[in-house]
């Protein structure tokens, strides 16, 4: 199902949405859209993603509620590895430079300590 690569860029600001609110009615998503289109091309928008089977809806009511199908773990995996790609020739090392970069004085004990590790156990898998 990992099609996201053939998502146009307001079918991604879609997804983004759906991911950050976890579900939505069609008029919640154009009110978090930026420059928003009309309703109508909003509506004309999640039916592609539907066909695109990306996304999913329920009846409430009068209205749909639509969803992600993909879980926000792969979805998170995917974008990052299309980021990674595409910005940083494929060098993970200089992806966690960059992002390390933004937020380095943020960091606190326990997420310098799951670094540590995590770059500890990326070298025995070395060995």
């Amino acid at each position: 199902m990992n099609k996201d690569k053939d998502l146009s860029r307001r079918e991604r600001q879609i997804m983004d949405i759906l991911y950050e609110k976890e579900h939505c009615s069609a008029h919640e998503v154009r009110d978090n859209m930026p420059d928003a289109p009309s309703y109508s091309t909003v509506r004309a928008l999640l039916a592609k993603l539907l066909e695109k089977d990306q996304i999913d809806h329920r009846q409430e009511g009068a209205k749909y509620i639509y969803f992600p199908k993909q879980k926000l773990g792969s979805a998170r995996q995917s974008a990052l590895q299309r980021l990674v790609k595409i910005f940083f020739g494929g060098s993970t090392a200089k992806a966690a430079n960059a992002l390390l970069g933004l937020n380095a004085k943020g960091l606190n004990k326990d997420e310098l300590d799951e670094l540590s590790k995590i770059i500890e156990q990326a070298r025995e898998k070395q060995s």
